[in-house]
């Protein structure tokens, strides 16, 4: 059984030696006298740390820990990417900003703190499986990094100079695997267009994947570096972050936005969203808990570049009488699909293949700060 001193209760409480009396007086706090002199009293620490916790604003810190999960402060520090003010920062540049010129790969080597020239140096990833050659890109990525996870080293032990090598290699192993190894060495927006078939789409190809490179500590990320944390090797942090992604309330959040279009085609972007609202479905194209002010920056610095159809127009003006929310990614990346006629999964693709770049930057950052990541949980007696 653990006692406080008089001193030391009241750097816990917070108070008045008054309060601590009286609180002994009520029987709240129990106490003793000390072993060293009976004039003075000792507290029970159990006793003193209960009527802390229940102080009037103050949370206990099992409240505090599980609200960070959930659209909270921070809980992990990192270098990499950060939301301030609205705006998107990449170790410290403006996302928005950096789009306007920068390929993904030069975001990469700013994000992975490397040279520009180092990126495109490694060789082809080399063929892919057999039986993952017919599949769609998503499952053939699957295919292929779950058989690399089963089979890579782990990242324990290993120096940063080679695991950065390593990540250099999975970056072309992702690209190749959904966009095929036989297409031109060229700079990523340029291949994805090329094999898309629309050339007209690659200054905005570029742009939305260096804005979807990194969203500091977003769902797949955070798996991603809860993987990396074990000493998992690289390719399993990967396959963590991708099958984070494919949630519907993350990378594929663009389902419901093509089902909000399709709605408003048949009757009215006003009354598409309004039978969502009386249906309580999730309107995920609107709005992010992020950017509470001025909007998803990301969103912004894509619709600046194109001219929405008239449809997404009613759209966002609908949205923004009824539910006094701006666009976000989701909305644009369906716009940009719509506009450029491309593939049904592109919004997930420019997810992926941007993404893939935040994911082994945090993975590698987690590596270094060689942390396991292990949250406690706060059991809860289920009744009856």
């Amino acid at each position: 059984m653990e006692w406080l001193t008089a001193e030391e209760a009241l750097s816990v409480l917070q108070t008045k030696p008054q309060t601590l009396y009286a609180n002994v007086s009520r029987g709240r706090i129990r106490a003793k006298p000390s072993p060293d002199d009976p004039r003075r009293s000792l507290y029970r620490a159990e006793d003193v740390r209960r009527l802390a916790e229940r102080r009037p604003g103050r949370k206990r810190e099992s409240a505090i820990a599980a609200e960070t999960i959930r659209w909270g402060a921070p809980i992990m520090r990192s270098a990499i990417s950060t939301i301030i003010d609205g705006r998107l920062l990449y170790r410290g540049c403006d996302a928005a900003e950096l789009s306007q010129q920068a390929t993904l790969e030069e975001t990469a080597a700013l994000l992975w703190q490397m040279e520009t020239g180092q990126m495109g140096q490694l060789p082809r990833a080399g063929q892919e499986p057999d039986d993952a050659a017919a599949k769609s890109p998503l499952e053939r990525l699957f295919i292929v990094f779950g058989r690399r996870a089963a089979n890579d080293l782990p990242t324990s032990g290993r120096s940063p100079a080679v695991l950065q090598r390593e990540a250099f290699g999975l970056l072309r192993l992702f690209y190749d695997t959904v966009l095929g190894d036989d297409a031109p060495v060229l700079p990523l927006h340029q291949r994805i267009a090329l094999n898309w078939q629309r050339p007209d789409a690659s200054d905005i190809i570029r742009r939305t994947l260096v804005l979807l490179a990194d969203h500091e500590l977003n769902a797949s990320s955070f798996a991603t570096r809860v993987a990396a944390s074990t000493g998992a090797p690289l390719s399993a942090a990967v396959l963590a972050g991708l099958a984070a992604l494919i949630g519907p309330r993350h990378g594929r959040a663009s389902l419901s936005t093509a089902a909000l279009i399709a709605a408003a085609r048949e009757k009215d972007a006003a009354i598409a969203i309004r039978e969502r609202l009386l249906e309580g479905s999730p309107l995920h194209s609107f709005g992010h808990p992020m950017y509470r002010e001025a909007g998803d920056a990301r969103a912004a610095a894509l619709l600046a570049r194109i001219e929405l159809p008239p449809l997404y127009r009613a759209l966002e003006a609908a949205a923004a009488d009824l539910l006094g929310e701006k666009p976000n990614i989701d909305f644009a990346l369906a716009a940009i699909a719509e506009i450029y006629d491309l593939p049904e999964d592109a919004p997930l693709l420019f997810f992926a293949l941007g993404r893939i770049v935040g994911w082994l930057a945090h993975a590698l950052e987690q590596v270094e700060n060689g942390s396991l990541i292990r949250p406690r949980a706060e059991f809860i007696a289920q009744p009856g």
